[in-house]
């Protein structure tokens, strides 16, 4: 279990909408060099990751991943709220 989940309970009533939903709206209102810096940290991590899976898997990753987002959707959606919840609490820590 995430250490986010308890978010995700009444995710309507804590956010107003969905966890993604709110990073947009996070990022367009936020700082903009926290922003930028936070999303280029962003990227370079998944940069990174594509990496791993290119050595690990090989080039056809990205067949994997979409199997994987279609197959395993619940926690695919999951991991997406997680991540746009961690990458909040990034940008408004540093906005403050």
């Amino acid at each position: 279990m995430s250490k986010y989940s308890a978010l995700f309970e009444d995710e309507d009533d804590v956010f107003l909408g969905s966890p993604v939903s709110k990073l947009m709206d996070i990022i367009f209102n936020a700082n903009n060099d926290v922003v930028r810096f936070d999303l280029e940290n962003f990227i370079k991590r998944r940069a990174a990751l594509e990496l791993i899976l290119e050595e690990k898997i090989g080039e056809n990753y990205s067949e994997i991943v979409e199997a994987m987002i279609i197959e395993q959707r619940e926690i695919v959606e999951s991991k997406t709220k997680s991540l746009s919840i961690e990458l909040m609490g990034e940008i408004v820590s540093k906005s403050e």
